[in-house]
């Protein structure tokens, strides 16, 4: 049903929130209003995808949870790897609008990619040597799979002892009843090609991002000249849009991708992608020539062959694609690269406090290095949301279905981005109020409360496991109260960060600080993926085996996240008395209208 209850509280949610937004943009520069639905359609395309990709890996591809949730770490984390890249290009020889035009193409082909799913893959099963298949249908909290036996449909569920039962089967039938563990195996039949082109729209997508989304932000700042009142309230607009985008990507591409096909929730995806692009275009004379490339002749004049400059790095980009295509596929090796990229940025930073820094720029340093740790166990926690989180919702979770209370697993993720909408206004009202009386949280606090929350959303599960129905569900309110306590904590932490980056860094190593926060993003959501991937469990066909031992094996998890989180946030609260005055100042004469974080459910990387 596509108006369902969360479609109809997104459209109040929105004309709740919108309507004075979209008066203040009439006071901004013009071209803030280009970029707010260029970056809400971004958003929107992004994150309807995103979505959707954990199921896609499990049901239409049939990957296991180890190796799905693997794959969704390894995409995401060259998500927020690629930007450092798209970054340096853009300030060294494009300029921000040509990379993120460039960057926006690239994200139309990936996620219309997307939308050719081809032929799903088949699973069968292996016993005294025949050859059984499983008949799967539907998606998400609707998939059904039986195994084909004679030509009928049966039923299966645990066995004793760890093995498989197939229910109702007659006596005297090619399979018996109870299958030990051990005396079968499953086989999935995967159609390579579709798999490829599934590799390279993540890639296109991967390189777009990589070029869009460093980009898009920056050209905000540069709408407005130094000093101007306008900007803090500009970025507030630019980021609600982010956020409007991200939420309605939940509602409606997880409600069209698990109810009418997973083709429809991509290719709307791709489409949303298609209307910020256009608007971009449509909109550059608002822009009044900002974001252009700092030397247009040197970028023209011939560089390689008949090409320039500019040409010839859209080709460097394009022959990219096909670097990224094969890490994507390998998540040890993108954990391999950060690493090393980790260890050379750590060694020069290391050194540069040494032998550069006077102690009062040492000690801001390793302070921003400290609130960087913190940022990496936060988003570690937070961005199981879109991994193990989606999951649980799925198999674990009571989801409305009758109707117009329908409400499915993609659409939960739209819980955060409705949150944010909802109170991050409230937040900025009271860090402005904490402000003018002395009493705003040092960073050190705030990231301390932020990492407790978090963890406290994770411990509202652990509780929840105990009014699980009889299917190993638990209700969905618990699920809303996680997602509220994540978004509080974000709200808490996420606006400081970056912030805290720039006033903290030598003006000599801005810039490496900057790529040291996005490293971060990027270990955030390898760690994450490796998390997620303790949390996995046995599926057949694409459906949880046992829900009794998948409500288990994610309760002890999420146990796990909530102390991990928890522990952390006291720990950041314990160290501020001591600490703070590592800032030497620099929070002095902060500016505490301090809203919208960068994206509101997602990686710091998106400021």
């Amino acid at each position: 049903m596509l108006f369902n209850v969360v479609v109809i509280a997104g459209v109040f949610i929105t004309l709740l929130t919108a309507i004075p937004v979209i008066r203040q943009l009439r006071h901004h520069p013009r071209g803030l209003f280009v970029l707010f639905f260029a970056e809400m359609w971004e958003r929107f395309s992004y994150y309807g995808m995103r979505g959707l990709l954990i199921f896609y890996l499990t049901q239409h591809l049939l990957f296991d949870d180890t190796f799905a949730n693997g794959q969704y770490g390894a995409y995401t984390s060259l998500v927020y790897l690629l930007p450092l890249i798209g970054g340096f290009l853009a300030d060294r020889y494009l300029g921000t609008r040509k990379a993120i035009a460039f960057g926006a193409l690239l994200l139309v082909a990936g996620h219309l990619t997307m939308a050719v799913e081809g032929r799903p893959a088949r699973q069968f099963l292996d016993h005294g040597g025949q050859r059984f298949e499983f008949q799967l249908e539907g998606r998400a909290d609707n998939r059904q799979a039986r195994l084909l036996v004679a030509g009928k449909a049966y039923e299966f569920g645990p066995g004793t002892a760890g093995g498989l039962e197939i229910k109702g089967i007659p006596a005297g039938a090619p399979i018996p009843n109870q299958l030990p563990a051990g005396s079968y195996q499953t086989v999935e039949v995967r159609d390579e090609f579709f798999k490829g082109i599934f590799y390279f729209a993540l890639s296109l997508i991967i390189m777009g991002v990589g070029f869009l989304k460093p980009n898009i932000s920056s050209l905000v700042g540069q709408l407005y000249s130094k000093g101007d009142p306008r900007r803090d309230p500009g970025f507030t607009l630019y980021y609600y849009g982010i956020n409007l985008g991200s939420f309605w990507a939940a509602v409606l591409c997880g409600l069209l991708g698990q109810t009418v096909g997973w083709w429809a929730g991509f290719g709307l995806a791709g489409i949303g992608m298609l209307l910020g692009y256009l608007v971009f275009i449509w909109g550059r004379p608002l822009l009044e020539g900002h974001g252009e490339p700092p030397d247009p002749q040197h970028l023209t004049e011939p560089f390689f062959g008949p090409l320039n400059r500019e040409v010839f790095i859209y080709v460097c980009a394009l022959m990219g694609v096909g670097v990224v295509w094969v890490l994507v596929q390998r998540y040890a090796v993108v954990g391999s690269i950060l690493a090393a990229g980790s260890a050379v940025v750590m060694t020069y930073l290391a050194w540069f406090m040494v032998q550069k820094c006077t102690k009062a720029e040492r000690q801001q340093m390793m302070l921003a290095l400290l609130l960087v740790a913190g940022a990496v166990v936060f988003f570690t926690l937070f961005e199981q949301a879109g991994s193990s989180l989606n999951l649980f919702a799925n198999r674990n979770t009571q989801l409305p279905n009758d109707g117009f209370m329908t409400v499915t697993a993609a659409q939960v993720q739209s819980f955060n981005a409705g949150f944010i909408l909802l109170f991050a206004p409230l937040f900025s009202f009271g860090w402005a109020y904490l402000a003018q009386r002395g009493r705003d949280p040092d960073p050190l606090k705030k990231f301390g409360l932020g990492l407790i929350q978090v963890g406290l959303g994770f411990f509202v599960l652990v509780w929840g496991a105990s009014f699980a129905d009889a299917s190993f569900r638990v209700p969905l309110l618990f699920l809303a109260v996680t997602y509220l306590f994540h978004t509080t904590g974000e709200l808490c932490l996420s606006p400081v960060g970056l912030s805290q980056i720039t006033k903290l860094s030598p003006p000599l190593v801005v810039a490496t600080l900057m790529a040291t926060w996005f490293l971060a993003s990027s270990w955030a959501q390898w760690v994450g993926a490796l998390i997620a991937q303790l949390a996995g469990t046995e599926t057949v066909g694409g459906q949880v085996l046992d829900g009794r031992l998948a409500l288990q094996t994610s309760i002890d998890v999420f146990a796990m996240l909530g102390w991990l989180g928890v522990g952390a946030g006291c720990a950041f609260l314990v160290a501020s008395p001591f600490l703070r005055h590592w800032a030497h100042g620099a929070n002095d004469t902060e500016a505490h209208d301090q809203t919208l974080p960068r994206d509101g459910s997602r990686s710091p990387s998106d400021a």
